[in-house]
């Protein structure tokens, strides 16, 4: 059943006066964009017209809560739940997948009738099941990693299957979407846009770039001294081109009169990625105060909601599920036990009473609750959000009863919730599900013994190089879903020199011989675009294709290892991942 079925009512009366029926959805997500990385939220440095129009004709949430980093927030986004319940713990080497028995807001919508898609960076799972594809999304196209090394044109991937990027990938996203909503347009349709900036590497097309290069910036972060000035600038040229394509997309909605009676919803995953303006809240990215998990959040529906107003009630990613299912009429869906609420009533009615609550943000150990006023940090200091939205004053021994009630939730979350997700994850990565042809294994979730190494600290856009002795293993912890014959493809590149290796794949008892037959040697990518020198991610490059042939593989877990049986040259290949791919007998 509905979570909150008071606003039900509201609902029907809405939809009475103004005839609106099975109303489509799109949800823009920014990633690394803080709340005031926006010209709307005070910020001078900056112009962001098209986003600030959403605000402006539509609602804002301006109490709006998300995690402290990206996995975390896409999961709540996803399932209306707090991350630790579904398994998320971090943001990469498999830590970031969101568990099978959860379900998605993509699974609810498609139910119901709606066509469904994602265009960007995912962060849930990479491998069936948990890939987009298999977790509510007929359409998807981006990159399921956290972490991308360059941004024009890149190795991604449509529904599964390698593929070239084309351009600028916040561009790409954007008309990958604007493609899929005008061939859906006589159908409600559910779009689900991720971005992946201002996500590091800081890269940004020329145009926008220009009018940040030389700025000294008028607005500066909290403290001074800590502000990467260049990083900055970079950020906001990226915010700019962000808004650039809103506004590109807003206008296709109104191109094909679809405007009227679609939502659209605007917010970001976590708190700026650096020292930057933030109206001087404490905390940035990775914190669990204000700074690091305040969002903006804007809601636009002209057919069924009033605009140009704002709520300042606490509100955060677990609520938007709720939400959306009951402004689209969802009656009753399944899901496991729901942590948000439907902000419904608040949006459909001004009027409506609304009692205060108790908000968890949580990342690692770290929990902070906030109630309308308050805010408990990690630390156990309570601050008075009205008074000091900087929080510089602890003020515990004069609330002494908000202290107690916001330290006993802490409590309670920690050792029931948060303790979800506090032993090692032991999930395999799963190969060959039944219902996807398609399976990719990235050097990223990989293990290595010897020499071996990866091409940057960062995993997830990584590959492996110095491959150099044949007692070096490359390695992966593996689960095959399905048994039956695979084709496998080797995603690699090697200088004319190093041609000649011989190489084994082996899982259980099952064996595949391989060699390198052809030259493929690229250089870095990456460099060049930045606009910032990047610390600890890798550099890319291209990476050819190479079909070792087809290896039978038993259901089951077991450990998928490469080693090398000849090496006539410095090194086997540098490695970026593996392809499985189902041969129907």
């Amino acid at each position: 059943m509905k979570p909150w079925s008071l606003s039900l009512p509201f609902l029907l009366l809405v939809l009475s006066v103004n005839g609106a029926t099975k109303p489509n959805v799109v949800i823009i997500l920014t990633d690394d964009q803080g709340w005031g990385d926006l010209s709307i939220h005070g910020n001078t440095n900056l112009d962001t017209p098209n986003i600030d129009s959403l605000a402006n004709e539509g609602i804002e949430l301006s109490n709006f809560y998300v995690c402290p980093i990206c996995s975390p927030t896409r999961a709540e986004f996803l399932t209306g739940r707090y991350n630790p319940r579904g398994g998320v713990r971090s943001a990469s080497r498999g830590e970031e997948r969101l568990d099978l028995d959860e379900v998605t807001i993509a699974e609810i919508f498609r139910d119901n009738g709606y066509k469904t898609a994602a265009f960007g960076k995912w962060h849930n799972g990479m491998q069936p099941p948990y890939h987009p594809n298999a977790r509510g999304f007929d359409e998807y196209y981006g990159f399921c990693s956290g972490h991308w090394g360059n941004y024009y044109s890149p190795m991604l991937e449509h529904n599964g299957e390698i593929v070239k990027g084309d351009g600028f990938v916040i561009d790409d996203f954007t008309n990958r979407a604007m493609d899929f909503i005008e061939t859906n347009k006589d159908e409600p349709f559910f779009v689900y846009l991720p971005y992946n900036t201002p996500h590091s590497p800081m890269q940004v097309p020329g145009r926008f770039w220009k009018k940040f290069e030389d700025n000294d910036l008028g607005l500066r972060a909290r403290p001074e001294d800590k502000e990467n000035l260049q990083h900055s600038r970079a950020a906001l040229a990226m915010c700019e081109n962000i808004d650039w394509n809103v506004g590109r997309l807003t206008r296709k909605l109104e191109d094909l009169e679809l405007s009227e009676n679609t939502i659209v919803i605007y917010f970001s995953d976590n708190g700026p990625n650096g020292y930057r303006w933030n109206a001087n809240m404490k905390g940035k990215k990775g914190s669990v105060d204000e700074g690091g998990v305040r969002s903006p959040f804007f809601i636009r529906w002209p057919e069924g909601l009033v605009g140009g107003r704002t709520i300042d009630r606490i509100a955060g990613t677990i609520d938007l599920l709720p939400t959306l299912t009951d402004l689209a009429g969802i009656e009753s869906y399944r899901t496991l036990p729901l942590d948000g609420v439907s902000l419904s009533p608040l949006m459909l009615s001004n009027g409506v009473s609304w009692p205060d609550r108790l908000y968890v943000n949580h990342f690692k150990g770290k929990t902070s609750i906030r109630n309308q006023r308050f805010r408990l940090d990690q630390n156990g200091k309570l601050y008075d959000m009205d008074s000091d939205p900087g929080q510089r004053r602890d003020v515990s021994r004069q609330f002494p009863d908000v202290l107690k009630r916001m330290v006993a939730v802490q409590t309670n979350f920690d050792r029931d919730v948060a303790s979800l997700v506090a032993e090692p994850d032991d999930r395999p990565f799963t190969i060959g599900h039944p219902d996807l042809d398609f399976t990719q294994i990235p050097a990223r979730d990989g293990q290595y013994t010897g020499g071996v190494e990866r091409s940057g600290r960062a995993p997830n856009c990584s590959f492996f190089t110095n491959w150099t002795q044949l007692e070096d293993r490359i390695f992966w912890d593996a689960e095959v879903l399905k048994a039956g014959d695979y084709k496998v493809v080797v995603y690699y590149a090697c200088p004319e020199d190093d041609v000649g290796s011989t190489f084994e794949l082996a899982f259980g008892t099952s064996r595949l011989k391989g060699e390198v037959t052809e030259a493929f040697d690229s250089s870095m990518r990456g460099a060049a675009e930045d606009r910032v020198v990047r610390k600890g991610e890798s550099y890319v490059k291209e990476f050819k294709a190479m079909d070792m042939g087809v290896i039978q593989l038993k259901k089951g877990r077991s450990r998928l290892e490469l080693k090398a049986l000849g090496i006539p040259g410095n090194q086997v290949m540098e490695l970026r991942l593996l392809m499985f791919h189902r041969v129907d007998s």
